[in-house]
């Protein structure tokens, strides 16, 4: 099999291969096997990511989202604009409420507000990048207060029992996570966004000792040493064992879990042992052009496939296939699954790649508008970057929240050009620089029908001068 061939060839764990047989030069083992680096990478991929994403999260100065520590809360003030750069495929849907959590010493108290908006989940994850959602508006979440408990299986002295005032208790599958709200502002009703805002506000973070007013001893947290964080590329080429074994000391593995066993079998082989305290001194050397070659590899290759994977993504522990892990992650780390939301792409008519050198418009009829429960929108990206395309008007997206208007049948015409057609609506019209620049169109269907979505086809791009 020809490099390229293996490079689009299903995703593979060489069980049955013999063990790889490293070559010493007497100090410290090398790792040459261009098939058993690709399954590190493979099981590797998502460890990495979102102890980065985490680490920008909870530790960044310059993530316009962090929540500067451990255990505190960011709390939006506005939607993003072209200027965010801390997250990939950003949106204007919905405003994050981010709770960055260390729970080893001490679980902690989240209160949430009642919403006043048509879509709200509560997504969480370790550093393992499973995905869990405990609350959402699409199971009649979020329409009253409501107080949640988060720990782990590491937590200092509490074990899941129930506390007074505590509304559900919530188990993370590692001690290092975030809970990440999604709040529908309706952006497009300025009284009823401000609302939203207002009640994003009252939302709390506390220590359970706090919670408890002394009822329990506060538990002093012992500082973590966290790995190096930020460009995705170098902590793969430079740093990959290193990320990865502080992920895996921070991860309860389940060995009754296929995957889970996968993923600390093919590190056991290289030294990364979950509670291993690692030491570059005794660390595998790997080239790291080849793991940078891999990552752009294992993560092209998972883009390539999201549309294959868009029911079957952001799933939790026993519920996700290899391939779909890593489409998760690929497509965008703390995406959502089905049951909340899918991600389809909007493709041209003409198979051609969608750029800027030339002006689009999207048809929907009313009986072929997306199937949602909730509410659906449509964003256009740079297609190599992932970010908004700068413009005056800040406009992003159409639908719900962001601003459109239906035709008198009730459907809906989108226009993606330079200038915007005279009959458009400018809620409908968005914009872009004439010139030679790959795009990129996604639909979001929040509280999707599923039923429905089997048979419904996505609209195209028709492709206008």
């Amino acid at each position: 099999m020809s490099i390229n061939e293996e490079a689009t060839a299903p995703l593979r764990t060489h069980r049955s291969r013999a063990p790889v047989r490293h070559v010493t030069d007497g100090r410290r083992t090398q790792i040459g096997s261009r098939l058993v680096l690709k399954e590190l990478v493979q099981r590797g991929y998502p460890f990495v990511v979102m102890t980065n994403v985490l680490g920008g999260f909870a530790l960044s100065g310059r993530n316009p989202f962090s929540t500067h520590g451990w255990n505190r809360m960011y709390r939006p003030t506005g939607l993003m604009d072209h200027n965010v750069r801390a997250i990939s495929w950003p949106n204007t849907d919905t405003l994050y409420l981010i709770a960055t959590l260390d729970l080893r010493a001490e679980p902690q108290v989240v209160r949430y507000p009642a919403f006043d908006s048509v879509y709200v989940s509560l997504e969480t994850s370790a550093l393992n990048h499973y995905i869990d959602i405990p609350l959402s508006s699409s199971r009649g979440d979020f329409q009253k207060p409501t107080t949640v408990l988060y720990y782990s299986a590491n937590t200092s002295g509490y074990a899941g029992e129930p506390v007074t005032g505590v509304d559900r208790v919530h188990r993370l599958s590692g001690d290092l996570g975030v809970a990440f709200a999604r709040i529908m502002p309706h952006s497009a009703e300025p009284e009823r966004m401000a609302r939203i805002m207002g009640q994003i506000q009252h939302a709390t973070i506390q220590p359970l000792s706090a919670y408890l007013r002394g009822q329990v001893a506060p538990q002093r947290r012992p500082a973590v040493s966290y790995p190096p964080f930020g460009d995705e590329k170098n902590l793969f080429a430079n740093h990959f064992l290193e990320v990865v074994q502080f992920a895996f000391n921070h991860t309860e593995f389940d060995q009754s879990d296929q995957m889970d066993r996968a993923a600390v079998a093919a590190f056991e082989k290289v030294g990364v042992v979950p509670g291993r305290v690692y030491d570059p001194r005794r660390a595998p050397e790997i080239d790291p052009a080849m793991l940078a070659e891999l990552h752009d590899e294992v993560r092209a290759w998972a883009r390539s496939n999201r549309q294959k994977h868009l029911c079957d993504m952001f799933l939790p522990r026993g519920r996700l296939t290899l391939e779909a892990w890593l489409a998760s992650v690929a497509t965008a780390p703390l995406g959502q699954p089905a049951s909340e939301a899918v991600y389809p792409l909007v493709e041209t008519a003409d198979g051609c790649p969608p750029n800027a050198r030339h002006d689009y418009v999207i048809r929907m009829s009313r009986d072929n508008m997306p199937p949602v429960n909730a509410f659906w929108s449509l964003t256009l990206y740079d297609g190599v970057s992932g970010f908004f395309i700068p413009n005056d008007r800040k406009k992003y997206t159409v639908g719900l929240n962001g601003g459109m208007k239906l035709n008198s049948e009730g459907g809906i015409t989108i226009h993606i050009a330079a200038q915007k057609p005279e009959s458009a609506p400018l809620e409908n019209w968005l914009p872009i620089d004439r010139r030679d620049l790959d795009l990129s169109v996604a639909l979001r269907l929040y509280h999707p029908d599923l039923e429905r979505f089997k048979s419904w086809t996505p609209p195209k791009l028709l492709r206008r001068g």
